[in-house]
């Protein structure tokens, strides 16, 4: 990998492919180096990890409950032991409706994706086209120098 990266070639292949699936370095450091030329090219982004994420299409485009730990507390009454279940709204719209005016778009930069499901990929790999604004990187594992390819391409190869 070259000392000094512009990160054209990805943002060039995020724009043509919409979702891209990345191999980083275990060490890391290197996603860090292209999410502020992201950021730079007039981007915005949005890094979360998979794990805990639920259903997906749920937690990015629609109101989704959730319930927080309980912490070995039982609610009194007939409702679930667990807890109160708190909705919150999308995750995507929200952050879609702050984008600055001269912004690109959202990237959705997801680490630890090597956990999602074939249906979960799918989903995120039609989401570009669902919402143009929102482009899509996933973390799919480790290699020794960091590398990308269109998520459909790592969706066919798993």
């Amino acid at each position: 990998m070259a000392l000094i990266t512009t990160g054209n070639g990805l943002i060039r292949d995020l724009e043509k492919f919409g979702a891209l699936g990345v191999y980083v370095p275990l060490e890391g450091g290197y996603e860090g180096r292209y999410q502020r030329r992201l950021r730079a090219a007039g981007y915005t982004t949005l890094h979360i990890t998979a794990k805990g994420l639920g259903d997906v299409a749920a937690y990015l485009t629609r109101i989704h409950g959730v319930r927080p730990p309980h912490l070995g507390k039982k609610s009194t009454g007939s409702g679930a032991a667990v807890g109160q279940v708190y909705y919150l709204p999308p995750i995507l719209d929200s952050h879609l409706e702050q984008l600055p005016p001269k912004s690109k778009g959202l990237v959705l930069w997801i680490i630890e994706g090597h956990i999602l499901s074939n249906e979960e990929l799918e989903y995120l790999t039609n989401l570009p086209q669902l919402e143009p604004r929102v482009k899509v990187v996933i973390e799919r594992g480790g290699d020794r120098a960091f590398r990308w390819t269109s998520l459909e391409k790592t969706l066919l190869a798993s």
